[in-house]
């Protein structure tokens, strides 16, 4: 990734992170960490992965919230960051943590379970 592909994916980062606290703080959007964007070499898409906090249910419904939501963030990200096309959003969820507790769980069980 370019210099510039970066710059951009930060400042996105940033901006999506601070809309997401300030528009949908009490709507049905659990709570919501972008934790990384990813730009196309063209500067046209950008993936947003993001992690919620809380049930499968609760993640489901914070991805179809962002679906409907999508056009009205592109929107305000457009008018808050200076840049010649305002990319499209792809948002993805980031299961990165849950995975993680999993295996600490699975490693403490084995430690539990082993003769001291």
């Amino acid at each position: 990734m370019s210099i510039r592909t970066e710059r951009v994916a930060s400042l996105i980062k940033e901006e999506i992170g601070g809309i997401l606290i300030r528009e949908f703080r009490g709507t049905s959007i659990g709570f919501t960490t972008v934790t990384d964007v990813t730009m196309t070499a063209d500067l046209k898409i950008a993936r947003v992965y993001f992690s919620v906090f809380g049930s499968e249910d609760v993640k489901k419904k914070t991805m179809a919230q962002l679906e409907l939501q999508k056009a009205h963030i592109r929107q305000i990200v457009g008018s808050h960051v200076r840049i010649k096309f305002v990319p499209s959003l792809q948002f993805h969820l980031d299961e990165t943590s849950d995975h993680a507790e999993r295996i600490n769980l699975l490693i403490k069980k084995i430690h539990d379970g082993s003769p001291p």
